[in-house]
């Protein structure tokens, strides 16, 4: 099953780990807590085998062996284990004890089974004096496992308690510390949530950690982000509600009165008037829509790569019939390809605002001229024209919006170097405006070029 809680994933790496590396000091406890009893038993069974050794002596010539009541009595732990014991000399000539008693097979000490027991047994070598052939004797002692398994299980559970506490102690304090160190996460959310933010103002929480401030970051440019969106999106309503106010106005009365009219001539006359501010129209709200579109913020941003000779040679032949019907030479001077990244739409657009305008300025008989070249690490395009050009103290004021030169006969939105601006600016290029050696007008732009 998942876990959706940050908290409890945490807990769980933190504690997950931790468990299992108490089981493996579990595991090793217990390797150590059945050493340590096999210690302590051999170690019993060494004291009582020599305690009995020690009383065996020749008494008038004949080997006698006595067990003292200490030697059995050390192992009466309460755990009520049997001992078993055999005394034996040279030769397995049995001097007292039980006769099929294994003896132990290594020291210090061995298990075998003996009586449906399980006996954990030694053998220890005595050498007797005056004892003759019949030294050294051999003492085995056994004694069943209770006793050695409850020492095993008390060491272990004192082991597997002090760990448990150790995880239980650990969890606490992990806890804990989670609950600190998620504080800001929390007062981040009550902050993003709280009803008195009424606007995408930057969120500050005191007292983030440095792994949380990239979040934090991240979140107030974003919601900049958003917030030029929805500045994008009131300018464009605010504008198109501006500029569409009047043609539509126009374009009712201009209907109204075709309606009216009864002379065929007149009403012809009314119905043409009427298609040229439609045309004109769409091209206001096809220029808004293309400014809104160039803003920051309101589309994703693109990284196509264009080459902007292909582009222009496009929009040239697209315009060619505005210029035919103008008397304008439209040409188109380049030396290759000029590759640039960037919104491959808006750069396009923005070749057909700068030739749009060049065409619309220009008079009839002129000439209009696009350039293209690669300087200096740089795409330049250049739109010249011999029309009138624009006088020095207003070219600062041009890339405005809806911005119109004072005297100016040429019908326009007053967009179309708006557009162009916010394109360039957005391409990281700028544009510069400058008298052509003839007259006119020169619009250059300079982008990055592609790779450089």
């Amino acid at each position: 099953m998942r876990i959706n809680s940050l908290r409890l994933q945490l807990l769980a790496w933190v504690v997950l780990p931790l468990v299992g590396l108490v089981t493996i000091n579990l595991w090793t406890s217990h390797r150590n807590a059945l050493a340590t009893a096999d210690l302590v038993t051999d170690r019993m069974l060494m004291g009582s085998a020599r305690a009995i050794a020690e009383r065996v002596a020749v008494t008038d010539g004949v080997l006698d062996a006595t067990i003292p009541p200490a030697a059995l009595e050390m192992f009466d732990t309460g755990d009520r284990d049997s001992v078993y014991y055999h005394v034996k000399a040279r030769g397995g000539r049995l001097l007292t004890g039980y006769p099929d008693l294994p003896e132990a097979v290594k020291y210090p000490g061995t298990e075998a089974s003996y009586r449906d027991h399980l006996l954990r047994l030694l053998t220890y070598s005595h050498t007797v004096v005056g004892a003759g052939d019949d030294s050294p004797i051999s003492v085995t002692v056994g004694v069943t496992l209770a006793g050695h398994d409850a020492m095993v299980r008390r060491l272990w559970f004192g082991a597997f308690a002090q760990q448990l506490a150790l995880v239980a102690i650990a969890g606490l304090f992990v806890l804990l510390g989670l609950h600190r160190g998620l504080a800001p996460l929390i007062r981040l959310r009550d902050a993003v949530r709280s009803p008195s933010r009424s606007d995408l103002d930057p969120v500050e929480v005191p007292g983030a950690q440095s792994e949380i401030r990239p979040l934090i970051d991240a979140l107030n440019v974003y919601m900049e982000r958003v917030r030029a969106q929805m500045a994008a999106q009131r300018r464009f309503i605010a504008n198109a509600a501006h500029q569409l106010r009047t043609p539509l106005a126009l374009l009712s009365t201009q209907a109204s009165y075709a309606l009216r009219e009864t002379v065929s001539d007149a009403r012809q006359e009314a119905l043409v008037a009427l298609q040229t501010s439609s045309g004109k129209l769409a091209r206001l709200a096809e220029q808004l829509l293309t400014l809104s579109r160039a803003e920051p913020g309101s589309r994703r941003p693109r990284a196509d790569r264009i080459d902007l000779t292909e582009a222009a040679r496009h929009v040239l032949e697209a315009q060619a019939p505005l210029a035919i019907s103008r008397n304008i030479d439209l040409g188109l001077e380049e030396a290759g390809p000029v590759p640039v990244i960037g919104d491959g739409t808006m750069l396009r657009e923005m070749i057909v605002n700068l030739v749009d305008n060049a065409l619309r300025y220009s008079r009839s008989g002129g000439s209009v001229t696009v350039r293209l070249a690669a300087v200096d690490g740089e795409a330049m395009l250049t739109v010249s024209d011999d029309g009138p050009g624009i006088p020095v103290d207003e070219r600062d004021h041009v890339f405005e919006r809806f911005y119109r030169i004072a005297g100016s006969t040429e019908e326009g939105s007053g967009l179309g170097l708006a557009i162009v601006r916010e394109v360039v600016e957005n391409a990281a290029g700028r544009v510069t405006l400058r008298d052509g050696a003839a007259g006119g007008l020169v619009v250059e732009v300079r982008l990055p070029l592609a790779g450089s």
